[in-house]
């Protein structure tokens, strides 16, 4: 974990990721969110585009997870190292919500401005910050799977962010309206609780739900798990 977190500091991608990253959510809390306008001590509007800039920027650090190994040929080097299948894959996954950590955490700023303005329920802006980092975690456990199926890094981050998309969109009126008019409302049910932002949202406002908790968990570990199986594959070949 600590070779994988060291290498995305030692090329600009991490700086230029963070700084991106960090522009893109604040302009949209303050000229989007109407941060001011609102009048509440609360990051609200922080929040609520959180996924949507995770659907764009979380692709580009996940990309090169395994593509990169992959394309250079030092996939081969990385397996013979005295780490079991599961450590390899655990490492760099981890290594990646490290830095994504990092990136939210910088936005530290706003949580003081909002204190400064007015008296907030810093439970949750708390519980805000562990639900962003739960669907940072999410998608780039997506991801990492992706990677581990090419060597192309631009194939990687396109995909993606397709599959991003269909899970924060699943659960929104448009596509549930598509299924409700032939599809049994379980299947409705279920397709709405695929949703990212509807898990997110709860815990957003404060609502700690063990099923939302275990909602990205469980997605979490699906898609680590179906990663060391394409890993393994790779070592088959």
């Amino acid at each position: 974990m600590r070779r994988e977190l060291a290498g995305y500091f030692a090329t600009p991608v991490a700086y230029v990721f963070i700084i991106i990253f960090l522009l893109l959510v604040n302009a949209l809390t303050f000229f989007m969110g109407n941060f001011f306008e609102r009048g509440q001590a609360d990051l609200a509007s922080f929040f609520q585009f959180h996924a949507w800039v995770y659907m764009l920027l979380i692709p580009a650090i996940s990309m090169r997870m395994w593509a990169e190994e992959r394309k250079s040929g030092t996939i081969e080097l990385l397996m013979t190292l005295p780490l079991s299948l599961m450590q390899v894959v655990l490492g760099k996954y981890l290594a990646a919500v490290v830095f994504a950590a990092i990136a939210l955490a910088l936005t530290f700023p706003l949580w003081i401005t909002v204190n400064y303005l007015g008296e907030p329920d810093n439970g949750v802006i708390l519980a805000g910050y562990l639900g962003s980092l739960l669907m940072s975690a999410g998608f780039l456990a997506v991801g990492a799977f992706i990677s581990a199926l090419t060597k192309n890094q631009v194939i990687a981050f396109v995909m993606t962010a397709a599959v991003c998309f269909v899970l924060i969109a699943s659960g929104a009126p448009i596509v549930l309206s598509f299924f409700s008019d032939w599809a049994p409302k379980e299947v409705v049910d279920f397709i709405a609780s695929l949703s990212f932002l509807a898990h997110f949202n709860d815990i957003s406002k404060g609502v700690l739900d063990i099923r939302d908790v275990i909602y990205f968990v469980s997605l979490i570990g699906v898609f680590l798990f179906a990663n060391a199986v394409a890993v393994e594959r790779l070592k088959a070949e």
